[in-house]
C-alpha cells in the first residue's frame, strides 16, 4: 500500500507540477495573481473532451489542438482584460481574475450542463508495443499498479515540463522573459518589447493548462468547476515553491502529489487535502519564501 501511495503520488505529481509550472510563470512574469488558471484548464478539458466525442480524436493528440488553442485564449485575455489593470491595486486584479473564473465556468455550465462527463480509452488496458518491446497494463512496479493513461500524462507532463524549464534557460525567448520578470525598463532600454513578452508569458501560462487538461481526461471527470481542484492545489505547490519559481513549481507538484495519497494512506477516510494545507501552513511558517524563494 505505502509503494502504491508514492507511486500514485507521484504520477499525479507530475501533472500538479505542469500546472503549478504555468500558474507560477505568469505570477513571476506579470506579477499578476491567476485566480481564472483552474478555470482555463476546464475549458481545455472541454475541448478535448468534444474532440474525442463528436470527432474520435485521441484526447493525447488532442494536446495538438488544446495547447495552441489555450495559448490563444491566453493572449487574447492578457491583451483584453488583464492588461489594462497591470498597474491597478492588488485587489483590483485579484477580483478581475475571480470574476473571470467565474464568468468562464458559468459559460461553460450554460454550454455543457453541470452533469460530470468522462471518456474511455479502448487501449487503457492491454500490451503496448514500443518497438520490439511490449508491455502489458496496467504496470506492476513493487506491487504498485500503473495504469497506461497515468503513466502516459506522468511521462509527457515530465517532458513538457522540461521543455518548459530549458525554455526559461536556454533560449532567447527565455532569456528575454527572465528579464522582463526582473527588471521591465531595464528591459525595454536593451530593446525587449516587454508587453509583447507579456502575452507570450500569459499565453504559455494557459497553454500549460492545455496540455494538462488533456492529460488527465482520461482518469478524471470533466466539468464546469473541475480545474478548480487543480487551482487550488497549484496554488499551494507555487507557494511552496516560492512565488514565481519554476524550478520550485516542478518540486513542489511532485511533493504535494506525494503528501495527498500519503495522507490517504496514514489517515483513512479524510480528505487528501488535509495533509496538504498541513504541510502548507507548515512551509509558510517554516519558510515564508518558500523552498527555493526565487522569482523567475
Amino acid at each position: 500500500m505505502f509503494v502504491q501511495a508514492v507511486v500514485s503520488g507521484l504520477l499525479i505529481g507530475s501533472v500538479y507540477s505542469l500546472v503549478s509550472m504555468g500558474l507560477s510563470l505568469v505570477f513571476g512574469v506579470l506579477d499578476i495573481i491567476n485566480f481564472a488558471h483552474g478555470a482555463l484548464m476546464s475549458v481545455a478539458m472541454y475541448a478535448a473532451f468534444v474532440l474525442v466525442r463528436s470527432y474520435g480524436i485521441d484526447p493525447y493528440v488532442a494536446m495538438l489542438v488544446t495547447i495552441p488553442l489555450l495559448f490563444i485564449i491566453g493572449v487574447v485575455i492578457q491583451a483584453t482584460i488583464i492588461n489594462p489593470v497591470m498597474d491597478a491595486p492588488l485587489h483590483n486584479q485579484l477580483l478581475l481574475t475571480l470574476g473571470l473564473a467565474l464568468f468562464i465556468q458559468n459559460l461553460l455550465l450554460v454550454l455543457f450542463s453541470g452533469t460530470p462527463r468522462s471518456i474511455e480509452l479502448p487501449y487503457a488496458s492491454g500490451a503496448l508495443a514500443l518497438g520490439p518491446l511490449a508491455i502489458d497494463f496496467p504496470l506492476r512496479i513493487f506491487g504498485a499498479v500503473v495504469t497506461l493513461p497515468k503513466a502516459i500524462a506522468f511521462i509527457v507532463s515530465l517532458l513538457l515540463a522540461g521543455g518548459l524549464f530549458l525554455l526559461m534557460q536556454r533560449t532567447p525567448l527565455g532569456t528575454a522573459i527572465r528579464a522582463a520578470a526582473q527588471d521591465p525598463e531595464g528591459a525595454e532600454l536593451v530593446g525587449i518589447d516587454v508587453r509583447r513578452i507579456y502575452l507570450i508569458t500569459f499565453g504559455i501560462g494557459a497553454a500549460s493548462v492545455g496540455a494538462a487538461g488533456s492529460l488527465i481526461l482520461p482518469f478524471f471527470f470533466v466539468s464546469p468547476t473541475a480545474g478548480e481542484t487543480f487551482n487550488i492545489i497549484a496554488f499551494v505547490v507555487v507557494v511552496l515553491g516560492g512565488m514565481g519559481s519554476i524550478q520550485g513549481a516542478l518540486a513542489g507538484g511532485f511533493l504535494i502529489g506525494l503528501t495527498q495519497e500519503l495522507t490517504q494512506l496514514f489517515v483513512p477516510g479524510s480528505s487528501k487535502l488535509i495533509g496538504v494545507f498541513a504541510l502548507f501552513i507548515l512551509v509558510l511558517l517554516l519558510r515564508p519564501e518558500g523552498l527555493f524563494g526565487s522569482r523567475t
